[in-house]
């Protein structure tokens, strides 16, 4: 079956193709290369990981850990609250799957859209719903290695508070899952930005392209350069070591 054939049984032209490779080509671009750079300049996640080897620091010396366990929770409940948002936009998008005539009936009449066939907007659509999976897999993710770190502070011993550091194993343990959650976290909100990019093709390809360009400037931007990047490394902050994994 030749790639023109399998094109028009598919119902794809080859702007619409151009547009989907784009978009995952820098989806995974951009998360290789946010990974890669930060190791060389500061990035909104590698500085965090300072504070949170800090946090964890000071966590040991405690005695009440009722402070570090709300912040535990506080963490836990931004993902929860994502992943049960993620699940709503799942119910909704595999009940539009049945209605994919009245759907089109509302693309084709909005100003600027491309005219597409039944079989295209199906593809679309699955397109959007393999998104949020993927979202809701790395949100609960990040829900369950949070709950870790809440058992892994119940369980680190109080250190004197004149030399806390001979516990550096505890300490870096805590902070590399709560490390690890907060980039699944991270993962799972990209995809929401992404998926609002992947939302324009229904209107016109040439939209995807531009909506997935300027999806990867808010996220260099954010993640690279803002301000709130600037007021965490003003001064003396902690030492950041972004772990991989």
């Amino acid at each position: 079956m030749t790639a023109a054939r399998l094109l028009a049984e598919l119902s794809l032209t080859w702007l619409d193709v151009a547009a989907f490779l784009s978009f995952i080509l820098a989806w995974a671009g951009y998360a290789w290369f946010a990974e890669w750079h930060a190791r060389s300049v500061p990035s909104l996640h590698s500085t965090m990981d300072g504070y949170r080897r800090e946090w964890m620091l000071r966590m040991i010396e405690r005695d009440n850990r009722m402070v570090d366990v709300n912040i535990m929770r506080n963490l836990t409940r931004s993902s929860q609250f994502f992943a049960s948002t993620t699940m709503l936009v799942l119910g909704a998008l595999l009940a539009l799957l049945g209605y994919v005539q009245q759907a089109m009936d509302v693309v084709s009449g909005l100003p600027f859209t491309v005219k597409a066939s039944q079989r295209l907007l199906e593809i679309k659509m699955i397109l959007m719903i393999l998104i949020f999976v993927y979202a809701f897999f790395k949100f609960s993710w990040a829900i369950r290695q949070f709950g870790n770190c809440s058992t892994l502070v119940g369980a680190a011993p109080r250190a004197p508070k004149e030399n806390p550091e001979q516990y550096a194993l505890q300490i870096e343990r805590i902070a590399l899952i709560t490390s690890y959650a907060s980039t699944n976290f991270n993962a799972g909100l990209r995809a929401y930005y992404f998926a609002l990019a992947a939302m324009t093709w229904f209107l016109h390809p040439y939209l995807m392209l531009i909506a997935t360009a300027w999806v990867i400037y808010i996220l260099y931007h954010r993640e690279f350069a803002s301000q709130t990047l600037k007021a965490l490394l003003v001064g003396d902050s902690p030492e950041n070591t972004s772990p991989q994994g």
